[in-house]
């Protein structure tokens, strides 16, 4: 069951502000985290981040009705339980809700205590549901990349080509930048393909020296050089039967790449400073943090090298690119810092999830668990925007008023061209949106006159941006 600090969390879905407040104030004193929607939008966006273990949902929205959310939550989770609530007690509504397959179905008004043993009995059925389906179907790759990497359509589209190459034995090349989960991506297709009862060897190749490269792939006799005062076997022979993780393959030098190349070939290689074979079986996963083609054009990497390995290629989009996956793995963090540290932060506010969702992530998984390990050391009961510390790495820029030039030079090593033209658009906007609002003082419908664009699109930006439009900003 999915839990913040021990404890389940309820979503509420209900477009009439008293009922959430009286609903969450229940849940509360029952030891539950409450989560509100207030309407089927949002509620389905909290299912995707939040990962409530049960759902309350009024049958009757502004957008979508309770019926067509229990269906998509369904889909996105089946074994989650939702209670339908609705001011409308009729017969047919409650066999639709059924059939449909709610929980259970109370009508307005019901009796709080009710609601709270329906509650209880829809998170102890989740749990077993949960348990059986634990026991009946060890988790898979795809389960567990789902959990580590997120929930989006992305990772999911990773995934089902990812579950099929894992079960043959090509060599593939997994490209992503630094920080994106490579190495969880090459376990993962070792754990689900024919090799998984073998070893599994990671070697980053841009920790080892020159001059130590070929005797640490392939190992080496007791005197091949000064200080070899042994026998010692090679990561090639520890992965013999397994897998040879290859991470950051272009910082291969190119001689240790002709000896790789070969041995690949020949499946056998002699240790430095012998002459006897030694035959291997071993599948081999390589990974880079740019596309390997234009190494091979830049004279970097072997063309034939490059062939040998790159008989099937898995991506992994970077984390600014996948918003759902940003909040999803932020909560994930947070919770999992709350169990090691002890603590109860609940959450993050609202200017914190826009700083969130606005940062360019160069350090990508990597850099925002280490962001929201910190920020948890330092929050009370909620992460604010202070806590996080991302903006400085920006060479002080701030997240709303950074120039062209700025993001220009916070960006030169770390973002591309596109991702810089996006910041510098940003900042434009909001400072556009800035200014017409002072024009206007603060009338959002003059400003959207003004600025040609509808009145739901300036409502919209003014609050993805945070801006107070009575005030100076």
């Amino acid at each position: 069951m999915t839990k913040t600090n021990g404890k389940s969390q309820v979503l509420i879905v209900d477009d009439e502000e008293a009922i959430c407040t009286l609903i969450s104030h229940l849940l509360e004193q029952e030891g539950f985290i409450p989560l509100v929607a207030e309407d089927g939008k949002t509620a389905l966006q909290q299912l995707r981040t939040a990962s409530p273990d049960t759902m309350i949902v009024d049958l009757k929205l502004p957008d979508l009705d309770g019926l067509e959310i229990l269906r998509q939550a369904k889909a996105l989770d089946e074994d989650l339980p939702v209670v339908i609530l609705t001011a409308h007690a009729e017969v047919h509504g409650a066999v639709k809700a059924m059939r449909a397959a709610a929980f259970d179905y109370l009508a307005k008004p019901y009796d709080h205590q009710e609601l709270v043993r329906v509650i209880h009995r829809a998170l102890a059925q989740r749990q077993l549901s949960l348990e059986v389906k634990r026991r009946a179907h060890p988790r898979g790759a795809g389960h567990d990349l789902t959990e580590i990497m997120g929930p989006s359509e992305a990772i999911g589209r990773l995934i089902g080509d990812l579950n099929c190459v894992a079960k043959s034995n090509f060599s593939v090349v997994i490209i992503g930048e630094t920080g994106s989960g490579k190495e969880v991506v090459a376990q993962a297709i070792h754990g689900s393909g024919p090799r998984a009862k073998g070893p599994f060897v990671p070697v980053d190749a841009g920790a080892i020296p020159e001059t130590l490269f070929e005797a640490e792939l392939f190992g080496h006799e007791k005197g091949a050089f000064t200080g070899a005062a042994g026998r010692k076997p090679g990561r090639f022979e520890q992965a013999n039967g397994g897998t040879l993780f290859l991470d950051e393959i272009l910082n291969m030098p190119l001689t240790a790449q002709a000896k790789v190349l070969r041995a690949l070939q020949e499946k056998s290689f002699c240790r430095v400073g012998g002459t006897q074979p030694i035959k291997i079986d071993v599948r081999v996963l390589a990974a880079g943090n740019q596309d390997l083609d234009a190494a091979v054009a830049a004279g970097r990497l072997r063309a034939d090298l490059f062939y040998r390995l790159n008989e099937f290629t898995l991506r992994i989009p970077p984390l600014r690119q996948r918003k759902e996956d940003l909040l999803y793995l932020a909560n994930r963090f947070l919770d999992l810092t709350n169990q090691e540290l002890k603590k109860g932060v609940h959450g993050f506010s609202e200017p914190a999830i826009r700083a969130l969702l606005d940062h360019p992530w160069p350090g990508n998984v990597r850099q925002l668990r280490s962001t929201i390990r910190r920020a948890v050391l330092l929050a009370g009961e909620v992460v604010t925007e202070e806590h996080l510390d991302i903006f400085q790495e920006n060479n002080g820029a701030s997240r709303h008023t950074a120039s062209p030039a700025k993001a220009q030079g916070a960006s030169a090593t770390q973002l591309s061209l596109k991702e810089i033209v996006a910041q510098s658009r940003t900042a434009v906007e909001r400072e556009v949106l800035s200014q017409t609002l002072r024009q206007t003082g603060g009338n959002k419908a003059k400003a959207a006159r003004l600025l040609r664009v509808d009145y739901k699109t300036i409502q919209s930006k003014i609050k993805h941006y945070g801006i107070s439009p009575n005030k100076e900003t």
